[in-house]
């Protein structure tokens, strides 16, 4: 099994959405976005992980 990044396809999409790129994502693909968005998106990411490491305790 590869390990294919860490974060799905699914989880990327909702981020991009949800942070107001995905528009950008649809139209050149994840390599158009900007660094920002990159490194804002795996903060989000990181939030997330944390929240649901939370919710388990």
């Amino acid at each position: 099994m590869g390990r294919r990044g860490i974060m799905s396809d699914q989880l990327k999409t909702e981020i991009a959405k949800e942070l107001g790129f995905y528009d950008v994502v649809q139209k050149e693909g994840w390599g158009g976005i900007k660094s920002r968005d990159a490194g804002n998106m795996v903060k989000r990411a990181i939030e997330m992980a944390q929240q649901q490491l939370a919710n388990k305790n």
